[in-house]
């Protein structure tokens, strides 16, 4: 066991394969269907949110863990051996949750090694970083070595995401009312991504999928700059989309790895059925 442990929350939609080959903590953040309230990826699956998001007249609503949530996997971690631990969360602009995890460690301060870190992504453009860091203090590299590739991977990987109606970003105050109207009568695509801030903005513009598709590999072009790549997808039941916009981005990227996943409940509160996300990070 190496001295470094990673923990993460669940808006970064890891499968439950990496989680458990890389030994990652992931706290959940909870959705709510009016009085019925869902931890994220513990007893809603992403398949029964999205069932349920179908049948219901409820836009559902999402909340962050306690830092009392967080104290607790903290300190048992502590109590387990580990020496530091390194919790990357959600962007704290779309969030109270990298917050929750700051208090969690500052009550903790003097007692347990904890360093939390705003990724200022979301969804699996958290969720590869994450993997490459635990990866990373599985293979026994400090606390330090993890910062500092850490450090880079922030300022190195890249994401863009399409969804297919402006409806959930709006209803949850993404973006406002009047772009999302203006999007739906011109049938255009918008091509989203966040910020350095961490905060949702429109990249660029098409009308229909394959010419925002070409838009977006065209970025990620610019991103890679010719260097080595892993990609990772995520996608809110739009698994053929996601696996189509791997295939061209691998057609036009020097690509080591590919992960496709699914838009957990959380995300996929704020996003929407046929989202997809494709995040591109820097290779080693």
């Amino acid at each position: 066991m190496g001295n470094v442990k990673v923990v993460t929350d669940s808006t970064a939609d890891l499968p439950q394969g990496l989680i458990e080959a890389l030994n990652i903590s992931v706290v959940p953040l909870k959705v709510h269907f009016g009085s019925d309230t869902y931890e994220d990826g513990v007893d809603l699956s992403p398949d029964e949110f999205y069932e349920k998001l179908g049948n219901s007249e409820l836009m559902p609503s999402t909340s962050q863990p306690t830092p009392f949530q967080f104290e607790e996997q903290y300190r048992s971690f502590a109590e387990d051996g580990y020496s530091s631990i390194i919790s990357i969360h959600l962007s704290s602009r779309l969030s109270g949750t990298y917050q929750s995890a700051v208090i969690a460690s500052q009550e903790l301060e003097g007692e347990v090694d904890v360093t939390v870190v705003d990724s200022k992504k979301a969804s699996y453009a958290i969720g590869i970083i994450v993997t490459e860091i635990a990866r990373m203090a599985k293979d026994g590299a400090g606390k330090d070595e993890c910062l500092a590739r850490l450090d880079e991977l922030l300022s190195n990987t890249a994401v863009y995401f399409m969804v297919d109606t402006l409806e959930y970003l709006e209803k949850n105050g993404r973006i406002g009312k009047a772009s999302a109207v203006l999007g739906s009568l011109l049938k255009i695509k918008p091509i989203l991504s966040l910020n350095g801030e961490g905060e949702v903005y429109p990249a660029d513009k098409a009308r229909g999928s394959k010419k925002a598709v070409s838009k977006i590999i065209a970025e990620l072009e610019k991103a890679a700059g010719g260097s080595p790549v892993h990609i990772g997808l995520s996608h809110a039941r739009a698994e053929q989309a996601a696996e189509d916009l791997a295939s061209r981005a691998k057609e036009h990227l020097d690509v080591r790895s590919t992960v496709i996943t699914t838009i957990g409940p959380v995300i996929g509160a704020h996003v929407g059925p046929g989202t997809v996300s494709i995040s591109v990070m820097k290779a080693d």
